[in-house]
């Protein structure tokens, strides 16, 4: 296990319960949209913006030469090889919508790798850990990805772009990929959807479009359950993050492939 990852753990932890705390209060005051990002369906609350003020504060009150890279805010560099990668609110809209599918993600990197990270539901509280070469829990039990079934039983989770463009070629491919699968799930939040991997909650996940800071921690997660996670090119030429149990991952990913998820240069 990398040297320290137990620690950035443990920081990473106590951090992500004390935003939740302040996205707790948040909503008993009322969710407001403070602003917009990527379209106007893509929304910032003041809950996103205290959450992560919060998590930089308290992340570089623990390790001044650390960097961070955050949803919310600009880039702070650092000196030490250890890297933060935060998303505050991951599924905004659900917590706009009071949907209970929301969570702080928190990643320790160490010279470009994630050793470290906890994807906490705050509607729900649970809590899910890894640290590299470890395995995941959720609430200190341990993690095990679903066994492998047939592509015909499998359940897949799934996301789709704030950009109506993006949206319409990837309802494309989900309509040639459904037909093949047990059904689809779409819960709003990717670091969530990938802990249900982890978990066995799904056999599958999918999604074009998402950042480093959707998927840094809730992945670490997945591959110490059993999971692969991969990211590649999506076939609208932007990121794609794939995850499934290491046994069934092949024939998962010749499928999204077959279904059009994958620029043609990487299918």
């Amino acid at each position: 296990m990398t040297a320290g990852s137990e620690e950035l753990l443990e920081l990473a932890v106590r951090t992500a319960r004390s935003a939740a705390r302040i996205i707790e209060s948040g909503t008993a005051r009322g969710v407001t949209v403070e602003a917009t990002k990527s379209s106007h369906v893509d929304v910032v609350t003041e809950s996103d913006r205290s959450a992560e003020r919060l998590i930089r504060r308290a992340v570089l009150e623990a390790r001044p030469d650390d960097a961070v890279l955050g949803e919310e805010g600009d880039d702070q560099p650092g000196s030490s090889g250890v890297r933060w990668i935060v998303d505050p609110i991951d599924g905004t809209v659900n917590f706009l919508y009071g949907i209970p599918q929301y969570a702080v993600s928190i990643a320790a990197e160490v010279d470009g790798e994630v050793v470290a990270g906890v994807v906490l539901n705050v509607a729900t509280g649970a809590e899910y850990t890894a640290t590299l070469g470890g395995p995941a829990y959720r609430d200190g039990h341990p993690l095990t990805v679903r066994a492998t079934v047939p592509l015909a039983e499998r359940l897949i989770g799934t996301g789709f772009s704030y950009e109506a463009h993006q949206r319409e070629a990837q309802a494309r491919a989900l309509v040639r990929l459904l037909p093949q699968i047990r059904d689809i799930r779409r819960f709003g939040a990717c670091s969530l959807d990938l802990c249900g991997v982890a978990e066995g909650s799904l056999d599958g996940y999918v999604e074009e479009g998402v950042n480093l800071w959707d998927h840094a921690a809730g992945g670490l997660i997945a591959r110490s359950a059993g999971a692969r996670v991969e990211t590649d090119r999506g076939a609208g030429g932007r990121l794609i993050v794939l995850a499934a149990p290491e046994a069934g991952f092949g024939e998962f990913r010749t499928a999204l492939a077959a279904a059009g998820y994958l620029s043609p240069d990487h299918a």
